[in-house]
């Protein structure tokens, strides 16, 4: 009992072996039936299942420094910051309040802001029409190289 009122506090998801249960801060409880093959951990972890998307906040940045990967960042190179997905994955971010698209590589690290999943260049922006707002709402698929796995940020 515990675990759930500190979730309840903290806005976060708690699947054991048998429950998914899903949380917004101050909100009630969202429980779940889970399949054994969803529950990844033990008991009591707080685990979730990859996805096949993740969907999200998206910001474009515009750096001619180095990246995490340790190239040079290129504002006008289809490439793109992902907290978790190796360097060199290729995604597709699908734009969804207009339903443009473009392929990035991951090739940095971040976004760092709570909600945000994924930053990318500015052409990338461009390309698929948020420069001027600075933030949209996209879906996040992986395309291409890269063994990674999306986790959290679910598109429902």
């Amino acid at each position: 009992m515990a675990n759930v009122c500190a979730l309840l506090r903290q806005g976060r998801t708690w699947l054991s072996s048998t429950l998914k249960i899903t949380v917004a801060v101050g909100a009630l409880a969202l429980v779940q039936p889970v399949s054994p093959t969803l529950a990844s951990g033990a008991a009591g972890t707080a685990k979730s299942a990859a996805a096949s998307a993740q969907c999200g906040k998206a910001s474009w940045y515009a750096l001619t420094s180095r990246t995490a990967s340790g190239e040079m960042a290129n504002p006008n190179g289809m490439t793109a910051a992902h907290r978790t997905l190796p360097f060199g994955t290729m995604v597709k971010v699908t734009n969804l309040r207009n339903g443009k698209s473009v392929q990035v590589r991951i090739n940095d690290r971040g976004p760092f802001v709570k909600g945000r999943v994924i930053d990318v260049t500015k052409a990338a922006a461009a390309k698929i029409g948020f420069v001027n707002s600075g933030i949209t709402s996209v879906k996040v698929e992986i395309v291409g190289k890269g063994s990674g796995k999306l986790r959290g940020y679910e598109c429902s």
